[in-house]
């Protein structure tokens, strides 16, 4: 049985004749950055959300740096984060010649343990980003809660959770600021890189909207050091067509997702736990298991794709040794990554490959 880890080719022909129409109006009208499509993208996105304002920008990582420098976080500032994610979200806070300043994650979300935030707040603390891995938002309120305490900004990274709910209220709406990601195997999927940021802050939003377009105030004035961090129409007239049909997709996830729990449970595996005030969208479907390489090989055997996400925590990334952490100081983050492991998941994944997968893994 072939199997695809993530199944975009059956989504992009179950929606070919709009997506096809919508890039070959932008190639007709030469309206490669900006314009209407881009327009309609950032209002529909914002009303999905529940935001004032959604802006498109050229990726996920992007808009966690965008989100930085309008908050003017820079050189000697410390910003708390996750050692347990994509290398993104510290990497931008790098970037920008502040620290990032790990935390480590709760053992059944695999988000940040919020026990432990406060004891990293210094005076030098400007903000607070909580990744929402795998699909499941973070503790928001716990975390706002903190912030508020201590006079922090909260950006919500939520490149992998974007669909989701946490106590009723969509992810991208739950901090000052929250970002995403279009990346083509996202929830919500561009045909290249792409992003967005959210905040109902009008100060904010209009210094982003200048910040990603070369701190341009009006063409040619200049008020900000900026990036280029646009996003082109092409990626907007895809994304509007696939936002349409997004929320069957996401009902579509938590039933695959819900799904492959109820099919693991006599299984030798820890499957994802969801916590009662959330929902997830499964931007992957990430169990443990004890003997990690056994399993891939087991899978592989019978051509089931498997992927890592990640296998390295941030904090014994090389690039990340002048920070001065050290194997151990982060045991949650280190168990996990050694034994973590994700099975093929999409809103097209079909109850018999569903099966397969799980009696491969129950197989002795």
């Amino acid at each position: 049985m072939k199997i695809n880890f993530m199944d975009l080719q059956t989504q992009y022909l179950k929606h070919k004749e709009e997506i096809d129409s919508e890039i070959a109006e932008v190639l007709g009208s030469t309206i490669f950055i900006g314009g209407q499509k881009l327009e309609d993208l950032e209002k529909n996105l914002a009303s999905y959300v529940g935001v004032k304002h959604a802006i498109g920008c050229s990726s996920g990582t992007n808009a966690l740096l965008l989100s930085l420098m309008a908050l003017n976080i820079g050189y000697g500032d410390e910003v708390i984060t996750t050692p347990f994610a994509f290398i993104a979200t510290a990497e931008a806070i790098a970037f920008l010649g502040a620290k990032p300043i790990f935390v480590d994650i709760d053992k059944d979300s695999y988000n940040i343990d919020v026990t432990r935030i406060e004891v990293a707040i210094t005076e030098r603390t400007k903000a607070i980003i909580p990744v929402s891995l795998y699909g499941q938002c973070a503790e928001m309120q716990a975390i706002n809660e903190i912030a508020k305490k201590h006079d922090l900004a909260v950006i919500e990274d939520a490149c992998q959770s974007f669909g989701a709910t946490y106590n009723g209220e969509k992810s991208c709406s739950l901090s000052t600021i929250g970002c995403t990601s279009f990346f083509p195997t996202s929830p919500l999927g561009a045909y290249g890189d792409g992003g967005a940021i959210f905040t109902d802050d009008d100060e904010l939003a209009t210094k982003i909207k200048m910040l990603l377009n070369h701190g341009q105030s009006e063409r040619y004035k200049h008020k900000y050091i900026g990036i280029n961090g646009r996003l082109d129409a092409l990626q907007a007239a895809v994304l509007n067509v696939k936002l349409k049909y997004f929320k069957e997709e996401v009902k579509a996830r938590d039933d695959i997702g819900s799904r492959y729990s109820d099919l693991l449970e006599d299984a030798e595996v820890i499957t994802p736990k969801i916590a009662e005030n959330s929902t997830s969208v499964y931007a992957q479907y990430s169990i443990r298991v004890k003997d990690r390489d056994a399993m891939i090989e087991k899978l592989s055997s019978k051509e089931i794709p498997t992927a890592i996400y990640y296998p390295i925590p941030i904090h014994l990334q090389e690039a990340f040794l002048y920070l001065g952490y050290k194997e151990g100081d982060f045991p949650v983050s280190e168990e996990v990554s050694t034994q973590i492991i994700s099975l093929p998941m999409s809103p097209y994944l079909r109850e018999s490959e569903q099966d397969f997968i799980v009696k491969a893994i129950k197989t002795g």
